[in-house]
């Protein structure tokens, strides 16, 4: 059997909003748990709310997507903070109608009928984002990611007139 392997890794550029955010999160913590040991209950409120946010959203600010290719499927992990690792979905490549440029002229039937995009690119605007028609079922989606040169040989060597480089 000729099975490839290809792994992509690729990091989400955070804004410099979601930084500061970050650090209101710790402060607004910090504070709540100094007003709490000094006896001042009512922060205990605050303390729970913003702990809860440094837990649950923070690591949400610092996103890598994997692309993982193997068997004819490409898998996308989500990987929060460096920390948590989230499978999000895994692509059949059977089920591809096209993987092109996102500025294709093969993607303007589909862009003209509003289909939705799942955006997982480092959304930089230097980088260059792949869209992949896929067809599940009866729905069609467009999937936007950011595949290595060895990733996107691997897939035109399954599939050669699914891959679109223009």
């Amino acid at each position: 059997m000729n099975d490839s392997y290809v792994e992509c890794m690729v990091a989400r550029k955070s804004s410099p909003f979601l930084g500061i955010l970050k650090y209101i999160i710790y402060i607004l913590t910090g504070v709540s748990i100094i007003g709490v040991v000094a006896g001042y209950y009512i922060f205990l409120v605050t303390l729970i709310i913003f702990g809860l946010l440094a837990y649950f959203a923070v690591p949400g600010f610092e996103l890598e997507f994997e692309y993982l290719y193997l068997d004819r499927e490409i898998s996308i992990d989500k990987i929060m903070s460096k920390q948590k690792r989230k499978r999000i979905r895994t692509l059949e490549l059977g089920k591809m109608e096209y993987l092109c440029p996102i500025n294709s002229h093969q993607l303007d039937q589909y862009k003209a009928r509003n289909l939705k995009l799942s955006d997982y690119s480092s959304k930089d605007p230097d980088s260059k984002i792949w869209v992949m028609v896929y067809k599940d079922q009866n729905t069609e989606e467009l999937i936007g990611f950011e595949p290595n040169d060895e990733m996107l040989k691997a897939v035109k060597n399954i599939y050669p007139r699914k891959v679109i480089e223009y």
